[in-house]
């Protein structure tokens, strides 16, 4: 039996690496999927490297938006019928600067999209969910940990923690389970924008830096970090909640 066998599920961030890996793995397992980001062409690019015969519905979104949260909301179950799994995993950067020079509107942008986007996400999808349903928020290892600079990011994936552990006690009566998951560093583009970054402000070789910090001595892929996401996802967590599940390579020891 697939572990997501008939089940619904919401991937936001969908065009991303990790978002694309874990779409793939959950159509595998039998999902049938709603796939939002706010790329219309990366949608459909991610879309043709899915399973053939895949149940999936392709949603442009911004997920910051409240009107647009609930509009894929609502496409999502219109197709599919209530919500089993959310995985709340957009993301952006912004970048690395000292506190004094850092730029307000770029700490707002990464705000709206980590905390308020997981915060719309939850709002608009909990009412439609099954109970026994599983929601996966995406932090980071920063999450564990503060770096010069790295303003709006670090604070923001603090933020996912609070926003979980709030959504975990108020949804454990009806068995929904929510956990936030931790990457390290992923060998994609993301992190290869992170790294040049931190390399021009610190003058180091930016994927070194970050090899040297990992005991394990390398990037992750957005496969291993996928797999993580199924567990939390499927029946194979059905005691886990609340937590943080840290895929990180050993960085945050």
């Amino acid at each position: 039996m697939r572990q997501l066998e008939g089940r619904t599920c919401i991937i936001t961030g969908g065009a991303g690496s990790l978002g694309r890996a874990t779409a793939r793995l959950f159509l595998e397992q039998g999902a049938r999927l709603a796939l939002v980001d706010r790329d219309q062409a990366a949608l459909e690019e991610a879309a043709a490297a899915m399973p053939v015969g895949s149940e999936l519905e392709l949603v442009v979104a911004d997920v910051s938006d409240a009107a647009q949260t609930e509009a894929y909301v609502r496409r999502t179950t219109e197709r599919f019928g209530r919500i089993d799994v959310l995985f709340s995993n957009a993301g952006n950067f912004g970048v690395v600067a000292p506190i004094e020079t850092y730029p307000d509107d770029v700490f707002d942008s990464v705000q709206a999209v980590h905390v308020r986007g997981g915060f719309l996400a939850a709002k608009h999808a909990v009412p439609h969910m099954n109970d026994g349903g599983s929601i996966v928020i995406t932090s980071s290892v920063a999450a564990t940990r503060g770096d010069p600079g790295v303003y709006a990011y670090i604070t923001a994936k603090h933020a996912q923690i609070g926003l979980m552990r709030c959504l975990a006690k108020e949804l454990a009566p009806r068995r929904i389970r929510v956990n936030t998951i931790h990457p390290g560093p992923i060998d994609n583009g993301f992190q290869t924008a992170v790294e040049d970054d931190l390399g021009r402000n610190l003058g180091v070789d930016g994927a070194a830096f970050f090899n040297q910090m990992i005991p394990l001595g390398r990037h992750g892929t957005a496969d291993e970090i996928a797999r993580s996401v199924l567990y939390l996802a499927s029946d194979q967590s059905s005691f886990t909640t609340g937590s943080m599940l840290m895929v990180d390579g050993g960085m945050s020891v």
